[in-house]
């Protein structure tokens, strides 16, 4: 399993998820993390900058957890479980453990 591409569908979901919460504000929150670009939001492009994708999904979790708080953090892990269920312990983000 390519786990790098997993990656962006793990980011598109919880910003999805997010979004039918706090509207477009989710959005605007993870425009604010470094390392994502939103190339078409209507569509769901989202490209994650190469290197260590894990981290930059960790801050997109972490960007709505401070904003929102813990249930947030609940919220982003629901959203992809089963996105991560697939994918090997040692490549998951900490963040959706």
């Amino acid at each position: 399993m390519d786990t790098t591409a997993q990656f962006p569908k793990i980011a598109f979901r919880i910003i999805k998820e997010q979004e039918l919460i706090i509207g477009p504000l989710a959005w605007d929150e993870a425009r604010k993390v470094q390392g994502i670009q939103i190339l078409n939001q209507k569509n769901g492009e989202i490209n994650l900058d190469s290197g260590n994708q894990k981290n930059i999904i960790d801050r997109l979790v972490a960007q709505y957890e401070r904003i929102f708080g813990e249930a947030s953090h609940v919220v982003c892990h629901d959203a992809v479980q089963d996105l991560i269920a697939e994918m090997p312990p040692e490549e998951i983000p900490a963040s959706l453990k």
